[in-house]
């Protein structure tokens, strides 16, 4: 962190022209393009951007899948300047943690508040996007004061106790579709879902609690503060003195040996990459993808300088929390609370 003397660090416009396209690959999900892809079955454009712009039964991943560990990659990313900023203006540690543990209450009763709209009480439920950073965010906060290497020991840490909790988990055989050792982590099968039919029963319910239709759960905030870790170490790179061209570098290779690594684990059935109830290999697979995006953004906007192209984006990522409330709020008009909507994050 800087020194509480020294200027805040200067806003980095690919941070938000990326944060801006993640927004926009949300909203656009009202372009309703399946509808086109129906019309024209033999299209094959067509009917590729509609695979793109559908979420993964399962495993794997496409473009879509990546709008919820972008926007968490996102938050991480921004915090190391955000910390030096208040440090610059002589805020006090006490001050910023009280600021970024209400900020976490915040977003967690802001996502609560979304999924409770039409309906006769309010619905605790913790995978909102919002909620599921919320949780994590304090945390976050308090290892942004750590040095890097802490970090890194932390995300290692959490992404295998949470591999083991899974892996030690007793197997359900007639699961599916995973099969084999991947079967630990099938749908409503893993030691997350069990947690969730005895934690969201403790709150009042309109029914008890079964299990979630999409597999989602709340302890995914757990690997999703691995997500939010990365991009922390992404962003103090990016808060630091390297150069431009150094500051790429680091991100490419990051994003090769996350994908990588991946990529092997997923095919050695070590860990399945599953978005919904955020695998560790998901974290790697889709925090691979993130350093790789957040590289690309950084090579066209501030090493090239080709900024005019970006301006809708980052007006759109500066601005992104109050896009995603209208997106999920039903008097906007674009919500998934509307029951013709399907959950998109």
């Amino acid at each position: 962190m800087s020194a509480p003397d020294s200027p805040a660090p200067a806003r980095v416009g690919s941070i938000d022209a990326y944060r801006g396209f993640v927004m926009f690959l949300l909203i656009a999900e009202r372009f309703d393009i399946g509808r086109v892809a129906k019309a024209l079955p033999d299209s094959a454009f067509w009917n590729f951007l509609h695979t793109q712009q559908s979420h993964v039964a399962w495993t794997r991943c496409v473009l879509h899948d990546m709008i919820q560990p972008s926007f968490s990659f996102l938050v991480g990313v921004a915090l190391p300047f955000s910390l030096a900023g208040r440090q610059a203006k002589g805020q006090s540690f006490g001050a910023m943690t009280l600021h970024a543990f209400a900020r976490a209450l915040i977003l967690v009763l802001l996502g609560i508040g979304l999924r409770s709209v039409g309906h006769p009480q309010t619905n605790f439920t913790f995978e909102d996007t919002l909620t599921q950073i919320g949780l994590g965010y304090g945390f976050l906060f308090l290892l942004a004061w750590r040095p890097m290497r802490d970090q890194w020991i932390a995300l290692g840490a959490i992404l295998a106790g949470y591999w083991f909790a899974f892996a030690l988990w007793p197997l359900d055989t007639a699961s599916q579709p995973l099969t084999g050792f991947a079967a630990h982590w099938n749908k409503n099968t893993n030691p997350a879902s069990a947690f969730d039919t005895w934690f969201l029963n403790v709150f009042p319910r309109e029914k008890p609690f079964i299990a979630n239709g999409g597999g989602y759960v709340t302890l995914s905030f757990i690997p999703t503060l691995g997500t939010m870790i990365l991009g922390l170490l992404a962003g103090g790179v990016l808060c630091g003195t390297r150069s431009t061209l150094e500051k790429l570098r680091w991100l490419a290779i990051a994003g090769v040996i996350c994908l990588a690594t991946g990529w092997l684990l997923g095919a050695l059935g070590i860990c399945p990459v599953v978005k919904r109830i955020w695998t560790p290999n998901w974290v790697l697979f889709s925090g691979g993808w993130c350093f790789l995006l957040m590289a690309a953004f950084l090579a066209l906007i501030d090493f090239h300088g080709w900024r005019a192209w970006s301006f809708p984006l980052v007006v759109f990522g500066m601005n992104s929390i109050a896009a995603y409330v209208m997106y999920e709020s039903p008097f906007a008009g674009f919500s998934r609370c509307h029951p013709q909507i399907p959950a998109s994050l």
